[in-house]
């Protein structure tokens, strides 16, 4: 087994802006498709990595208790922080240091109102 992860879902409730914030946050363009009575945009399809989604459909409710989704900050989490203030989000952890080199986290609250994660080495 490569990873103990192998898919994630966060819910939106406005899709269009999420998808925005998204590909503003993670600098990639996010296609929505339907799958049922779901829209969802595909954050991470890699089959050898973790992959996620942005999803809007019956039973999703944004969230800043529970779960808790890092995303790959890349070699520095500060640039996608900034990205994700100035797409609406709101920083709720600056960039912190874990610690006994374990690189550096941050976490932000996104349009939707989910409080997520983000995780670089340095």
């Amino acid at each position: 087994m490569a990873h103990v992860l192998n898919w994630f879902e966060i819910p939106v409730t406005d899709f269009p802006r999420a998808q925005r914030f998204y590909e503003a946050v993670l600098g990639f363009k996010i296609e929505p498709f339907v799958m049922g009575p779901m829209t969802m945009g595909m954050l991470g399809t890699d089959h050898e990595s973790v992959g996620g989604a942005i999803v809007q459909g019956e039973g999703g409710q944004p969230a800043q208790t529970g779960t808790l989704v890092y995303l790959n900050g890349g070699d520095d989490l500060a640039p996608m922080l900034a990205r994700a203030v100035a797409a609406g989000g709101t920083v709720v952890v600056p960039k912190t240091e874990i610690g006994n080199n374990f690189g550096y986290f941050a976490h932000f609250i996104d349009t939707e109102g989910n409080k997520v994660g983000l995780h670089s080495m340095a």
